[in-house]
């Protein structure tokens, strides 16, 4: 009588064991990383050195496919509707913090905390405030007394509407009492062109995108948004050292999943981007730009994601910024 009941334990446990091989051999298949926006920005950079990494450590391919639009959020949300089996993982921004009060929840499509799973930080890096070096101010004082000086006139680039180069400015504002017309732009490029030859005044940029333009001479720095100086720009005082003791802006890159990924996968890539972000070149190579390495367990980035929401979207509500 006991028969049928042993014959369905064999039958599951059969069933089972499959599933259990299958998540241990993880990864059996090419694994694919979405980055939301077009090639050869920071978020392309670091995702093709993260895939060289992975690739070699797992003997498995990891292929990077750009899929940009909709302020970076066509590609996460194909991620969030994506299988949940840890081969389709997501490079995740700051962007992706401020569109959840930038856009409209009718607008978006995806739940950055409810519709994907943290797998770890990547990397941290401010902002710097950059402009041309015969713009007549050699550090944030002497800037900010000419924007009150001149209310309104000042004008400062950002590398579009609602981006963290957008907010940063924005938070300076607000930090220093003064007014100044935003100007947006297609792309860091194009406004740190116009940075330099005069037609905006100033910029709050990634480090990756205005770093060698100091180097060389063609802008000048006069802060930095970090807490901390920055090893790429040692000589550029933070906004907190000149009299902003509160203010810090750092944009991040890390890496998420479809919200259902299996544990063990989530622990086993989270594991692998341990490894990887100890490795000194990898070190040397986003310190170079501007970074930081910086790994957290999947935890720890999931609740440092839900303060980045609420503190960014704090910035759009009090700035009234909205999105074109």
């Amino acid at each position: 009588m006991f028969k049928p009941l042993v014959l369905a334990l064999g039958a599951a446990t059969a069933f089972a064991a499959p599933l259990t091989q299958a998540q241990d051999k993880y990864p059996s298949k090419p694994v694919k990383i979405i980055v939301p926006y077009a090639p050869g920005g920071p978020n392309d950079i670091v995702a093709r050195l993260l895939a060289q990494k992975l690739g070699e450590m797992e003997k498995q391919s990891f292929i990077v496919e750009n899929k940009p639009g909709g302020g970076s959020n066509i590609g996460a949300d194909f991620v969030a509707k994506a299988p949940a089996d840890g081969y389709t993982l997501l490079i995740v921004a700051t962007s992706h913090a401020i569109n959840m009060t930038l856009f409209p929840k009718a607008q978006l499509k995806y739940d950055l905390v409810k519709d994907l799973a943290p797998v770890s930080m990547v990397m941290t890096g401010p902002l710097v405030l950059v402009t041309r070096p015969s713009f007549p101010a050699n550090n944030l004082k002497e800037l900010v007394d000419a924007a009150k000086a001149k209310p309104g006139e000042l004008s400062f680039a950002s590398s579009g509407n609602g981006s963290s180069t957008h907010l940063g400015g924005e938070m300076l504002n607000t930090a220093a009492g003064i007014k100044t017309i935003h100007v947006p732009y297609k792309g860091s490029g194009p406004g740190l062109t116009d940075v330099m030859g005069g037609q905006t005044t100033y910029m709050v940029d990634t480090m990756i995108s205005a770093t060698p333009f100091v180097t060389s001479g063609k802008l000048k720095a006069l802060a930095v948004t970090s807490k901390e100086r920055s090893p790429a720009l040692p000589n550029v005082p933070t906004v907190a050292e000149q009299g902003y003791p509160n203010f810090e802006a750092v944009a991040f890159i890390g890496m998420m999943a479809p919200a259902a990924t299996p544990k063990p996968v989530v622990d086993k890539i989270n594991a692998d981007l341990q490894k990887i972000l100890a490795m000194p070149d990898i070190k040397d190579k986003l310190a170079a730009q501007g970074f930081t390495a910086e790994w957290m367990k999947p935890a720890e980035f999931g609740s440092y994601l839900q303060k980045e929401v609420t503190k960014w979207g704090a910035i759009v509500k009090g700035s009234n910024v909205k999105i074109d």
